[in-house]
């Protein structure tokens, strides 16, 4: 090693741990943001949530209103 000194207190083996250590640290970054690309991808794709349940919030009401009008007919049915 041509003009590369090291000190002896830090070895080559914490060094290789080291480099080891940050390797792997970048690889599970580009993992999570591979997830989070994939995720972002998703939620734009399908519809709000908000509006979906809105939705469903308005056929249970259709569907409540349908029941008491079928009610009040066998109501009246049987009177």
């Amino acid at each position: 090693m041509n003009g590369i000194k090291f000190d002896r207190t830090v070895g080559i083996g914490i060094i290789v741990t080291l480099a080891i250590q940050s390797a792997g640290a970048l690889m599970w970054g580009g993992a999570a943001e591979a997830r989070l690309q994939n995720l972002e991808k998703t939620t734009m794709t399908s519809p709000p949530m908000a509006e979906r349940i809105a939705r469903m919030e308005e056929q249970m009401t259709m569907a409540r209103q349908s029941l008491e009008r079928i009610e009040h007919r066998l109501d009246q049915d049987q009177n």
